[in-house]
């Protein structure tokens, strides 16, 4: 399962296009992606980086991603792991798979 982000510009609201299993998702900007992957099929155990239940794996474009978290350094993410819940696009393009 791969997620793709793109940045793309509606009425003036910049805006990140998720792309999961064919499905294109506009989510905007800096704002956790986490309902829109749930929507998507991604699970969500508790939405707040305790379980690690939505572990994804960055393929490309981990620079266009806010920080990690505390919660998801307490996990032990490193490397390319994030947690989806976790996630905000800050700009350009990421790609993720579950």
């Amino acid at each position: 399962m791969y997620i793709l982000f793109r940045l793309s510009v509606t009425l003036g609201v910049i805006m990140a296009k998720l792309v999961l299993n064919g499905d294109e998702i506009e989510v905007e900007e800096n704002v956790k992606i986490v309902d829109p992957i749930e929507e998507a099929g991604v699970p969500i155990g508790c939405s707040n980086g305790v379980c690690g239940t939505c572990e994804v794996e960055i393929i490309e474009g981990m620079e266009n991603l806010n920080e990690m978290t505390e919660e998801e350094e307490d996990l032990g993410m490193d490397g390319n792991k994030r947690l989806g819940c976790q996630c905000e696009v800050t700009g350009g393009k990421v790609v993720m798979e579950y």
